[in-house]
This record gives C-alpha cells, sequence and structure tokens, in this order.
C-alpha cells in the first residue's frame, strides 16, 4: 500500500480502551513518546488491534498547531 501521508510511525500497542462506540489506542512511538488515537470500535476489530502487537501511526493533517510556554 502506497500514501501520501509523510507523517508514518511505527509502534507498539500498549493500551486499548473501547467504549461503546470509539476506542481510544495507545501506541508507545519509543523515546518515552505515546500516541493516542481515537477510532471507533468497528475500527479496532477490524484491523485486529490488542496490546502487544506493532502498527503505525499515520498522520495526514491539513493543520498542525504547535505551541510553546
Amino acid at each position: 500500500m502506497k500514501l501520501s501521508a509523510r507523517n508514518k510511525l511505527k509502534g507498539k500497542v500498549v493500551q486499548v480502551k473501547q467504549g461503546a462506540v470509539a476506542a481510544q489506542v495507545k501506541l508507545d512511538i519509543g523515546g518515552g513518546n505515546t500516541i493516542t488515537s481515537t477510532v471507533t470500535v468497528d475500527a479496532v476489530e477490524d484491523l485486529g488491534l490488542e496490546e502487544g502487537m506493532q502498527a503505525w501511526v499515520i498522520i495526514k493533517a491539513s493543520e498542525v498547531i504547535l505551541a510553546t510556554d
């Protein structure tokens, strides 16, 4: 599969919290960094996401907001 997104990070699923409709999936991308994504419960099931497996974070956005203190 080829993607136009350039921001691709490989990580390990460290937590899957499922609600009635949505789920939060937390990936450890190394260096003490984690990324949390909110997806549908159907997506979690379709992708077979579970703790300990490898997955990719793919970020495609028209805006990215940065801030400093």
